[in-house]
């Protein structure tokens, strides 16, 4: 369970107190409440654990920004436990449903297309005690969610708003070695998905692309809004001045600094670190191989290198939870590698700044979240060049995009930041800067304009004679 949960209260099933649900001057098209449907993780979780990642963190951001907007938002979400309240308050105007969908534990995400109907039992349930119009808008994420706010936005007569954050098709056109392919049921989802959608969100233009070019769908539906990101909590932050300058090299490398001593990390240490789910996907062997490689190229490395991963195994990476801990022994560099399990964000921050250089070899990403997170604290990256991450990452500038998985390159990569040690601190001050431009609350206020843009659309079609 994440950091959250300390700060949440149980709430009933009725409305949020106090907002009368009047339309203001200006807002009268924007839609008053949205109900946001995350079947598969819960924005609860503890993002790195499970199927808990980057879109926990997408969902929790974006409802607390559009919450700010007046858009009041209800997050159902898979009941994982009987512990918690059917209702918890995320944040004022958020509130986080959870739904009886299937036993409690023990369920893959695999196995969660069985527990659709239960599922959408449940989010009817909780509307039919409202009053008609209680919900203006069905925003799924991820396939699974997409199929209920299918049936619930036509069910309500309203607008359905669809982010797919990862596409089997794209997935499957890039997959790992000894990675599992999304099944034919999936795919063929996704399509029923992108044809019943109003409109439906894309991270990036190349994400917009692969909609078109691989589902088939209408270029008028689809929009492209950058996630975003927490800049204040992911920032450049050294001991005494929790506000400082990121346009500083110095202040990037004062925050390095004081970031390794709070986690006790030798001050003098290269640390190319891997943050995120441990899965074939995401492929943190290639960073295991490209160490290895490095220090058979300059042994004298070891003694000032270490390989901070932290996160926990996740998707296929289940099958062998040990699988990357053997490899290292495998590949003699067990001695500079360190595991750690996921951590809070308020940690994992401090895990961004104390490293040298985030590495992301990932086979796809819609965007790549943690390549801006760590961008942000002052840490360039080097990543793989797919997906969003050619967005997030400026080659060059803020990080280094590869070609391939070449274990070789990104060793070739690593080895710039080895030999030349200001090299960290020129980029970091840079990636910070670069980082800048995706603050949530631009990504919340485009995203208010898609649902504007289907609110409006489904009115035009409802007066028109041929609607």
């Amino acid at each position: 369970m994440s950091q959250y949960v300390s700060r949440l209260r149980s709430r009933p099933h009725g409305p949020f107190p106090g907002r009368s649900g009047l339309r203001l001057p200006g807002t009268a098209r924007r839609p008053r409440r949205v109900a946001m449907l995350s079947v598969h993780t819960s924005p609860l979780h503890q993002p790195g654990t499970g199927d808990a990642g980057g879109m926990n963190v997408y969902i929790v951001e974006l409802a607390r920004k559009l919450a700010s907007l007046n858009i009041e938002v209800e997050i159902f979400t898979r009941a994982t436990t009987g512990t918690l309240p059917p209702a918890v308050e995320l944040a004022p105007g958020v509130l986080v449903r959870h739904v009886d969908a299937g036993p409690y534990e023990g369920l893959a995400k695999e196995e969660l297309p069985a527990q659709l109907c239960a599922f959408t039992h449940g989010v009817m349930q909780a509307w039919a005690g409202h009053r008609p119009g209680y919900y203006d808008l069905v925003h799924s994420h991820y396939w699974l969610s997409g199929h209920v706010g299918w049936l619930a936005a036509e069910r309500w007569g309203v607008p359905l708003v669809h982010a797919m954050h990862t596409m089997a098709k794209v997935k499957n056109a890039a997959l790992a070695a000894g990675d599992t392919p999304e099944p034919a049921a999936r795919v063929i989802g996704e399509t029923q998905i992108v044809r019943a959608a109003d409109r439906l969100i894309a991270n990036t233009d190349e994400e917009a692309g692969e909609l078109m070019r691989h589902y088939e769908a209408e270029r008028g539906k689809v929009a492209v809004v950058h996630p975003g990101v927490n800049l204040d909590r992911f920032r450049p932050a050294a001991e005494g001045t929790p506000d400082g300058d990121p346009s500083a090299t110095s202040d990037t490398s004062a925050s390095r600094a004081a970031a390794r001593a709070r986690l006790g990390l030798p001050q003098d240490a290269l640390i190319p670190l891997f943050a995120g789910r441990i899965q074939p996907l995401k492929a943190p062997d290639i960073l295991l191989r490209a160490v290895a490689v490095l220090l058979d190229e300059d042994p004298s490395l070891r003694s000032r290198l270490v390989v901070p991963v932290v996160g926990g195994p996740s998707g296929s990476g289940l099958a062998k939870p040990e699988g990357l801990q053997k490899l290292a022994a495998r590949l003699g560099i067990a001695d500079v590698v360190r595991f750690r399990p996921p951590v809070g964000q308020e940690q994992l921050a401090d895990w961004y700044r104390a490293a040298s250089v985030l590495v992301m070899p990932s086979y796809s990403e819609s965007f790549g979240l943690v390549a801006i997170e760590a961008q942000a604290c002052g840490t360039p990256v080097v990543a793989a060049a797919v997906g969003g991450l050619p967005v997030a990452v400026r080659d060059g500038v803020s990080g280094f995009l590869i070609s391939g998985h070449d274990p070789a390159d990104y060793a070739r990569a690593l080895g710039r930041f080895a030999r030349d040690t200001s090299l960290a601190g020129r980029m970091g001050a840079a990636a910070a800067r670069h980082a800048r431009a995706f603050g949530w609350d631009t990504a919340a206020a485009a995203t208010a304009e898609v649902y504007t843009a289907a609110m409006q659309e489904r009115r035009r079609h409802l007066r028109s004679p041929h609607g």
